[in-house]
């Protein structure tokens, strides 16, 4: 009998975000997988969680996976952990899901924190419709190239960056959205100092000219203005807030966010896919 991957969801920040559900996985479990086991077992201890933990990061991913399938395709069960967050979000956890996924075995997300999400939803910026971008490559080329492809995206976009290459990151985002594109950024996300600053690209960057940048920060940054030729009619909008509608959402909260990225009229939305719907 095959065994089990979890992936289980770590504080980003303040231990007390780690769920029970969670404790009681990493309890179950035959051995972990961590990015670093040394700050993993730091976790580990402050909930008293005994547990065999072997390492599975960027480095080592290839060799480390097949040695974690071997021990799940014979029957023990693995809890996956990054440092902080959600595992196989923007690491090498994505690779080991599939690997799973192509033997047959289980996999079980166990939620919790993710910054990107609790960026977004503190942010400010329309969260209806949004695209993870991870960290920018350093390689410039390549770098130009990626926000190049990104000048016409309408989606809210968010990015992760490290303290030491946010002033660079600023000036490069400014350089290709424009100074007064909105953005928010969110640093030490669940910290003690923990800040949220609602500005605009330039601001940020000339900011950050002068002062220096301390913490992990989660870049949340607005869309571009729907094009002329993206025009799109009522009836197309009320479609739009019905198959929200569908998935859960309110209808109110459906016509706000269709309203967000069309420019059509909220309470003309709300109205007309009220009538549609009764």
């Amino acid at each position: 009998m095959r065994g089990t991957l979890y992936l289980v969801a770590t504080p980003i920040g303040n231990l007390g975000d780690f769920s029970p559900r969670a404790i009681e996985t990493l309890e179950a479990v035959d051995f972990i997988a961590a990015e670093d086991t040394r700050v993993s077992l730091k976790l580990l201890n402050h909930f008293n969680i005994k547990k065999s933990l072997i390492s599975y990061h960027e480095h080592n991913h290839v060799t480390a996976g097949q040695s974690i399938l071997a021990r799940l395709l014979g029957g023990e069960s693995c809890a996956l952990v990054t440092d902080a967050g959600t595992p196989a979000i923007s690491d090498p956890g994505e690779d080991l899901v599939r690997l799973c996924g192509e033997n047959g075995v289980d996999v079980v997300a166990i939620p919790g924190c993710c910054a990107a999400v609790n960026a977004l939803a503190v942010s400010g910026l329309p969260t209806g419709r949004f695209t993870f971008e991870g960290f920018l490559t350093v390689n410039k080329k390549s770098r130009r190239e990626h926000l190049e492809s990104l000048k016409n995206e309408e989606r809210t976009m968010i990015f992760h960056e490290a303290p030491h290459k946010l002033r660079a990151t600023l000036w490069d985002l400014a350089a290709a959205f424009g100074p007064d594109r909105r953005t928010a950024l969110c640093r030490e996300l669940t910290k003690l100092h923990e800040e949220i600053w609602r500005t605009t690209l330039g601001e940020a960057a000339a900011y950050y000219q002068e002062s220096t940048p301390k913490g992990e920060y989660v870049l949340v940054v607005a869309g571009a203005a729907r094009r002329a030729g993206n025009t799109v009619t009522l009836e197309e909008g009320v479609a739009q807030v019905l198959a929200l509608k569908n998935q859960g959402m309110r209808l109110k909260d459906a016509a706000r966010e269709v309203a967000e990225h069309t420019g059509l009229s909220k309470n003309g939305l709300y109205a007309a896919a009220l009538e549609r719907s009764t």
